[in-house]
């Protein structure tokens, strides 16, 4: 029998692109804080049932990004500045430390992938696409530790803070800071210097947050003025 066969098992599930589609709209902002996800709504959108959508939201939860309100339903959630500020400490504790395992078994080529994300990064016209840019530099420097359960675990931590950290590259001087310091641990890994990439990865994120916090607390104060 002559067919051409797909491997089903290997495309995504509803839920799946319901919930891929739903946190990539959150991280960049497009879906704002406090927003009502109405199940109906999103069910319509992808000409689905409410099941994979429920599983989708469901997810979400899990990962904090929404929350399960009584009358409301699921709403994206909002981060106060001392839950954003307890992120990126954790990232702090923990990318330093893959980022470490990382450079004893970092390949030619796998610098050479770095070498490309970094200058992607730093040449990128638009700013839509800078979370995601940043993302994958710093996982290009991860990935060679082969440790999935450390990058599943960064990977979550990012997608909470990730729309709060896309406005502060776009609204303050993060961008250009961004690239001097993406710089600096590039060229310690490529020196094999695990001391000073661990160190300059650190003081990365940890400045990164002082710079966002300072952006919030100014903006959130402002906004309260408005109201």
């Amino acid at each position: 029998m002559k067919v051409k066969a797909t491997d089903i098992a290997q495309m995504p599930s509803p839920a799946d692109v319901i919930f891929d589609a739903l946190r990539e709209a959150i991280a960049k902002g497009d879906i704002s804080e406090g927003q009502v996800l109405r199940q109906d709504h999103i069910a319509r959108m992808f000409n689905i049932s409410r099941i994979p959508v429920r599983e989708a939201l469901t997810r979400l939860e899990e990962q904090g990004l929404v929350s399960t309100q009584r009358y409301r339903g699921a709403v994206v959630t909002t981060l106060s500045i001392a839950e954003i500020r307890e992120v990126f400490e954790f990232r702090a504790l923990l990318e330093p430390e893959i980022l470490r395992y990382s450079i004893e078994r970092m390949s030619p080529e796998a610098l050479e992938h770095a070498k490309e994300f970094a200058h992607a990064f730093a040449t990128e016209p638009e700013s839509s696409r800078w979370g995601d840019l940043n993302r994958r530099f710093h996982y290009s420097l991860y990935e060679p530790a082969g440790r999935p359960y450390y990058l599943q675990t960064i990977s979550t931590a990012l997608d909470r803070v990730d729309r709060y950290l896309r406005a502060q590259l776009v609204l303050t001087d993060g961008m250009a800071r961004a690239r001097r310091e993406h710089q600096g641990i590039l060229d310690a890994c490529i020196a094999g210097d695990s001391e000073m990439a661990v160190r300059l990865t650190r003081e990365h994120i940890l400045g990164a947050a002082d710079s966002l916090v300072a952006f919030l607390i100014r903006t959130r104060a402002q906004e309260n003025s408005e109201r």
